[in-house]
């Protein structure tokens, strides 16, 4: 069977809670779902015009429809009843019988008797008065109930894809002083299978309070690894130096029959610094990656091997490079502080969760290299997906 291409879009007040991270764990937790694109929307009036014309289909109730609609006039639009911008988070799935299996099996439908069983059930609410009118209800997610409308719905959120969707820095106010913008990556052993750890660890980073305004899904190419990983290859020559000066003296120390010690060890280890530094350096591209940077014998390979898939996430509100380091945690997860990303998800010094940007400028630097940093012009991820998808 072909795979369908359904999408989840995440409300406004489900990001304003920052319920975020509980959602995509029961999202990413279903063997039957893959991960395939994520997007950041404000959208238009335009959009939310269209949208309210064809969110529900043609059978619905009409109180639910009348809901519906009002809810998306008044939950969508800039011009709220909150004041607060209204981030929606966009994510597509591809799978067999997604659309179905991701509205009945996992966002679930509205109840006046919540249930834990799905997204709507624990993050939802539904209000009926005692003369059963909808009072009042909060859908946490939307998407398409109908796979023979889900085309239509796909068709429009490419249309709005580029205009409506990307990256939301610099749209929020804030009542403190030093607002940043912090780029988080979950790295590849995240999502090696189908578990709610990606969403763990983003509901994890929801304490620092900060605010949700870009998300990527990528596959890192080796290009892209040594890129991002650059600055560490100069400082490993020095840094891990001692090391190979230990591994001299312990294979060499006694193989002469004359005197052999640690600065002769230290002496040889110069000039296999930075040789040593290469080597730790390819196994962080290769982690990743997928590819081994000794491997490929055409340079011009490394800007599309890639055999991982990595999540890219800025955070953005005052001191947000100090919070999210201090939500993360210290490199080592043996070392690292308890309740902290990387003591609860890390396995060791690479395996450790999460990477996340240690300054203003490297996060910038960083935010370049996974295109986390300008608005496309042309097309997105999102956008090329549903397309392709579509045969357009």
């Amino acid at each position: 069977m072909t795979d369908q291409l359904a999408y989840a879009l995440i409300t406004p007040y489900s990001l304003y809670k920052s319920r975020t991270g509980g959602i995509i764990g029961r999202m990413l937790a279903n063997p039957d779902l893959e991960l395939v694109a994520g997007r950041m929307f404000v959208f238009s009036d335009e959009f939310v015009d269209k949208y309210q014309k064809i969110v529900c289909p043609g059978d619905t109730d009409p109180a639910i429809a009348e809901a519906w609609r009002k809810y998306i006039d008044e939950s969508l639009r800039r011009d709220n009843p909150w004041n607060h911008l209204p981030r929606c988070m966009l994510l597509l799935f591809k799978g067999p019988n997604a659309v179905r299996c991701l509205k009945e099996e996992v966002i679930g439908a509205f109840t006046e008797h919540p249930s834990g069983d799905t997204i709507r059930g624990t993050y939802g609410d539904f209000l009926r008065d005692e003369k059963k009118n909808i009072r009042y209800f909060e859908p946490a997610v939307l998407t398409c109930p109908d796979p023979e409308m889900s085309n239509s719905h796909l068709e429009l959120l490419a249309e709005y894809a580029l205009s409506d969707g990307g990256i939301l820095d610099g749209q929020m106010q804030y009542e403190q002083d030093n607002v940043q913008c912090s780029l988080v990556m979950l790295k590849p052993d995240n999502f090696y299978r189908p578990s709610r750890r990606p969403g763990n660890i983003i509901d994890t980073f929801s304490m620092t309070g900060l605010r949700i305004v870009g998300i990527r899904l990528f596959n890192m190419t080796v290009a892209q690894g040594e890129e991002f990983y650059g600055p560490l290859k100069d400082i490993f020559i020095d840094k891990l130096k001692f090391l190979v000066t230990n591994e001299v003296m312990s294979r060499l120390g006694d193989a002469f029959d004359f005197p052999f010690g640690e600065d002769d060890a230290d002496v040889l280890a110069g000039h296999l610094a930075e040789r040593n530094a290469t080597a730790e350096f390819n196994k962080i591209v290769e982690y990743m990656t997928g590819v081994n940077p000794d491997q490929i014998s055409d340079p011009a390979e490394k800007a599309t091997a890639s055999q991982t898939t990595c999540l890219g996430i800025l955070y953005e509100g005052p001191n947000a490079i100090e919070k999210i380091r201090t939500v993360l945690g210290s490199t080592d997860p043996s070392k690292a502080e308890p309740g902290t990303v990387r003591s609860d998800f890390g396995r060791d010094l690479m395996r450790n969760g999460a990477h996340a940007s240690d300054s203003p400028e490297n996060a910038l630097r960083e935010r370049k290299i996974v295109g986390l940093a300008e608005k496309e012009t042309d097309t997105c991820p999102v956008k090329k997906i549903i397309n392709d998808y579509l045969g357009k």
